[in-house]
């Protein structure tokens, strides 16, 4: 069984797949989990445990990791997405705060992409070009894992074999849908919960976190 960390994850999905299958994984975010399991989570900076060594999780136990087999990243997108790419400029001018943000942001990227991991997958949604990230190598889509939905979620991986679906469905709304996007399309409500929108948004369906553990798993 390998040693997994999930870096950048409060919803806890992943971690809670990979440990159903008998790997010692751990979720890491600066936030406290919502996936009910604070003993397996590590609170703070995600980079911190990247050198393996000695870590402590939320019930105040310390694990000794000698070497990470399997990092699975989920870095902010905030300012990264080709979504969010629409907000560099107002009026005119270019939001030179946003820019910087964006650089930022992807300098963590590129972190957990360059760490001294084996098998490594960064995800986050279609990205922007202005920070020029590497290509991604697969996209994936919740109803290709059982959710009748759609979000268009990108992976980059390293040593590991791209996904493939496992239960694809017919999708009947966008995930999570932005304001504009939702009164354009009538799916104001549709995917989308009323509180904690980001959250929601940013987490892992338990179909793509359940493909995950078993394909990528058995390799650990």
């Amino acid at each position: 069984m390998g040693k997994v960390l999930i870096a950048c994850e409060e919803s806890q999905e992943v971690c809670k797949a990979f440990r159903a299958r008998g790997h010692e994984a751990y979720s890491c975010d600066i936030q406290e989990p919502s996936g009910g399991h604070p003993e397996w989570h590590i609170l703070g900076d995600a980079l911190l445990p990247l050198r393996g060594g000695q870590i402590e999780t939320m019930d105040d136990k310390g694990h000794y990791i000698d070497a990470w087999d399997l990092l699975i990243a989920h870095p902010p997108c905030t300012y990264l997405s080709n979504a969010g790419a629409r907000h560099l400029w107002k009026g005119h001018q270019l939001q030179a705060n946003r820019v910087m943000l964006g650089i930022q942001g992807r300098d963590l990227f590129m972190r957990f992409w360059w760490a001294d991991v084996p098998r490594i997958c960064v995800e986050n949604p279609v990205p922007s070009k202005v920070f020029c990230l590497p290509p991604y190598t697969q996209a994936v889509q919740p109803y290709e894992y059982g959710h009748p939905y759609s979000k268009k979620t990108c992976l980059w991986l390293k040593a590991l074999p791209p996904l493939f679906p496992t239960d694809i469905v017919e999708p009947v709304a966008t995930w999570c849908p932005s304001g504009s996007y939702a009164h354009k399309h009538d799916e104001r409500n549709k995917g989308m919960f009323t509180t904690d929108r980001a959250k929601n948004r940013a987490k892992t369906f338990p179909g793509i976190a359940k493909a995950m553990s078993e394909q990528w798993g058995d390799l650990l």
